[in-house]
């Protein structure tokens, strides 16, 4: 039996109308005469999803009952007996009732595919297993229903049902997605701007990753070996010359040209990490291309050429942008083809473009001899000199020889020597030498011919040859290793530089110091572990065989050292030398990292300081007023005797009762912000009653439907808190809310569950809290510039986000829809546990 085909609708979040869009084309094929039925919907009692279901042929749901639960899901065999041409499933990521023949209803399509029935079915981004992390990270709610990736990819089509975030958030705000009792927290938190742009991109790279594996599934079929390149992506050569700033916006332009572009930049050192360049320069590409969108690298090899394009074809290029070489034509002509030319040879189906600037070369420029060391390659090149040179320039002068021209001759064989010397170093010159003075004496002294020593004047020239190439070769090695050392210093230079450019940008130095020493390198991983074991930065591959170098980084101030490790291949003494300048700058890191704990530190103390001054400005000022009132009325009862009349009596123990009661609610805040601040109060975690307890709190107050309305949900049971703690902190935030609402209006309560996270949620339609001003309300001693003396120290506030964090919860203002200010109390949703202790650690100021 030929099997179905799947077709999957993703959304980005619940709402962007994916079950919608299938109900439409299953009404839109129903009409087109193919048999279609809904195995399964959710309309979310949405009426327009509602509607669409009228008139199409539906099978029943299947009724199982739980643990005394009665639960509906798919009747997966009432479908396959059904057996349609077309099957609507929504929700592919849902979890099957218990007892049904499959745990995922990806299970049941993927049992109906197999059947010949074709299926279309919806699921969110958020619910692909592969990205399940990535969407904690975003929404801070863990996923627990999810579908394979492998599911989702194989489906025959995949569409996105794409909708603007901010639409999304005005359909919300409508009440077409929720009921009207979530809509708050739905907007307050899954369904934040951010997080909804967010949920998009996701969706669309994940769908535009799908397509680039089915077009190389796709040419892999086929037989089609040549890149197909669906994307611009430009790399850009840098040399760290002048030019690089033309380059890059060259490239910009053409990486904009077509959607999705992408702009790379990319240098090329040397394999002992260095390389002539304007290290300033560089620095300000860098920025450059980071302004404009693109990304910055440094890959390492000596042939310039290959390296650049062997980044190209990994990076997945189509364009290749590089300078108008810099030499001239003499320099050209005498040195051979340059980069320009060997990169395009090289390029293949890489588009190379080269661009004039304003260092190129010019006309007549004469090439520089520059120093270096003296690789392989240059020795070949010595030798080859010396080999083809030397029977090209006997030939030319044995057809012009004659007595008068022997002077001439041993001075082109001098030139000859001087030249093989300044190419190949030593060996290639001595080499040249003795030739130069064999063929002389062969081809130009009499007898021709003949090689003879008779005449002792023939030795000593031959000497001199080799004695002139010898003081010139050692003058060639002088200038090299001079020129090696200029290099490595400015190589240094560059890196400590790129390492600086990082942190002003924002980076760690110690984490910037390991990335650019592997890059610079080319490592293939680089790792900093403190003495204790910890790994304090890494970069690159880890260690695989247990094989690497390692490099002590010792601590300026006398504390235990770190250990340097590197592995890739075996450090050369130039690449040691770079590696010593770089522990010396790991050093000065470490040192700062350590003081700047130290500074952390001394803040704590020095802000505990600040929270004790103002303990004692709170006992000499607001403990005065009810410690006098009660000092005042009990002193008139002692002075009075019995002269007093029951009335002035009972209004003075009146007097000293409520002052004796606010004094000591006074006392317990500083109490309990001493301990908070200290970190030594206590947290007993258990399971508690959401509604219980606000409504505990509502009691504590006094306070009735007339100043507040509750809207709490039934379904949310019970949350892991201490019950005092959190009664404390819903008695603080209930009475800040009624203090500061209008009157005639009332502050709403609401209790909601968003994955393992519950909300309770005050709203008020007061004047609200500018966002400037937030952070001050959770400063202790603060009343955000009420004088009313009669409100308390001002830390009510700063005890209950203290207390709520200790709970593992947070307490966070927001804005009311309309005007006012909501306060968000969240914390986990309670796990069957025993009650546990947690000490709470806080920091109030």
């Amino acid at each position: 039996m030929k099997r179905g085909k799947l077709r999957v609708l993703l959304g980005a979040a619940p709402g962007v109308g994916k079950t919608y869009e299938m109900l439409e084309e299953g009404r839109r094929l129903a009409d087109d005469g193919r048999d279609v039925v809904i195995a399964v919907v959710e309309t979310h009692d949405r009426a327009a999803t509602g509607a669409l279901v009228e008139g199409l042929a539906v099978v029943p749901r299947t009724r199982i009952s739980h643990r005394g639960v009665e639960l509906t899901d798919m009747d997966l065999e009432g479908v396959l007996a059904r057996h349609p041409e077309i099957a609507l499933v929504d929700e592919l990521a849902h979890t099957n009732a218990p007892g049904l023949p499959h745990h995922k209803r990806w299970q049941d399509v993927d049992a109906l595919l197999d059947a010949g029935i074709d299926v279309i079915t919806t699921v969110n981004v958020q619910h692909i297993e592969s990205l399940g992390g990535v969407v904690e990270q975003i929404t801070g709610v863990a996923q627990q229903e999810t579908v394979p990736d492998a599911v989702v990819r194989a489906a025959d089509q995949v569409e996105v049902i794409d909708l603007s975030p901010q639409s999304l958030r005005d359909r919300l705000s409508a009440g077409l997605v929720y009921p009207a009792e979530r809509i708050d927290a739905a907007l307050s938190n899954y369904f934040r701007l951010g997080n909804l742009t967010a949920l998009r991109e996701l969706a669309l790279l994940w769908l535009a990753d799908e397509v680039d594996s089915a077009l190389k599934t796709y040419r892999a079929e086929h037989g089609i070996s040549g890149t197909w390149q669906a994307r611009e992506r430009v790399v850009v050569a840098l040399t760290g010359g002048a030019e690089g700033e033309t380059l890059l916006r060259r490239g910009a332009r053409i990486a904009a040209r077509s959607a999705g572009g992408e702009l790379l930049a990319v240098h090329v050192s040397s394999q002992d990490g260095l390389r002539s360049g304007d290290p300033g320069a560089l620095a300000a590409q860098r920025a450059l291309v980071e302004s404009l969108g693109g990304t910055y690298h440094q890959v390492v090899g000596d042939d310039v050429p290959r390296s650049l394009v062997e980044f190209a074809r990994s990076v997945n290029a189509t364009q290749l942008v590089i300078g108008v070489s810099r030499r001239g034509r003499l320099a050209a002509a005498l040195t051979g083809p340059g980069i320009g030319a060997t990169v395009i040879r090289e390029s293949g189906d890489i588009d190379v473009h080269i661009v004039t600037h304003a260092a190129a070369g010019d006309r007549f420029r004469l090439p520089r001899i520059t120093g270096g060391a003296l690789s392989m390659k240059r020795r070949l090149l010595g030798f080859l000199l010396a080999i083809v040179g030397g029977p090209l320039l006997t030939w030319l002068l044995v057809s012009i020889r004659s007595d008068e021209t022997i002077t001439s001759d041993v001075l082109a064989y001098q030139l000859l020597v001087v030249l093989v010397s300044l190419v190949g170093g030593i060996w290639p010159a001595v080499f040249a030498a003795v030739m130069s003075g064999l063929t002389l004496n062969f081809f130009f002294v009499p007898p021709y011919y003949t090689v003879g020593v008779a005449d002792p004047r023939n030795v000593w020239a031959l000497l001199l040859y080799v004695v002139i190439a010898v003081l010139v070769s050692f003058i060639v090695d002088r200038a090299a290793r001079a020129a090696r050392a200029a290099r490595r210093a400015e190589a240094e230079a560059e890196l400590l530089a790129t390492v600086a450019g990082s942190v002003l940008r924002g980076d760690s130095a110690v984490p910037a110091l390991i990335a650019r020493t592997r890059e610079s390198i080319g490592l293939a991983g680089v790792r900093l572990v403190d003495a204790d074991g910890s790994v304090l930065a890494t970069d690159g591959e880890p260690v695989r065989d247990g094989r690497f170098d390692a490099v002590t980084v010792a601590r300026r101030n006398g504390g235990p050292p770190a250990t340097l490790e590197l592995h890739g291949h075996v450090l050369d003494a130039s690449e040691r030398r770079l590696i010593d300048a770089v522990t010396a700058q790991l050093s000065a890191a470490l040192e700062h990292t350590d003081l700047t704990a130290a500074a952390r530190k001394a803040g704590v103390l020095a802000e505990t300081d600040q929270v004790r001054s103002a303990l004692l400005s709170a006992v000499s000022h607001d403990l005065r007023r009810p410690l006098a009132a009660a000092v005042a009325a009990v002193g008139g009862l002692r002075a009075s005797g019995g002269n007093l009349s029951p009335e002035d009596r009972a209004e003075l123990i009146a007097t000293a009762d409520e002052s004796l009661t606010t004094l000591s609610a006074l006392v317990t805040d500083l109490l309990d912000v001493s301990r908070v601040q200290a970190g030594v109060l206590a947290v007993s975690l258990q399971e508690v009653d959401s509604a219980g307890v606000v409504l505990a709190a509502l009691d504590e107050l006094g306070a009735g439907p007339d100043r507040f309305e509750l809207a709490l949900d039934a379904e949310l049971r019970s949350v892991e808190a201490d019950p005092v703690l959190l009664q404390r902190v819903l008695v603080n935030v209930l009475a800040n809310a009624a203090r500061y609402a209008p009157s005639g209006t009332r502050v709403r309560v609401t209790t909601s569950r968003l994955g393992g996270i519950a909300e309770i949620r005050v709203i008020d339609h007061g004047a609200g809290v500018s966002p400037e001003r937030r952070d001050d309300m959770f400063t202790p001693f603060q009343r955000l510039g009420d004088t009313d003396n009669t409100a308390g120290l001002g830390l009510g506030l700063a005890l209950s986000k203290g207390f709520t964090e200790g709970m593992g919860g947070t307490l966070a203002p927001e804005d009311t829809p309309g005007g006012g200010l909501t306060m968000v109390i969240s914390l986990p949703v309670a796990e069957p546990s025993t009650p546990r202790e947690a000490p709470l650690m806080n920091d109030l100021s």
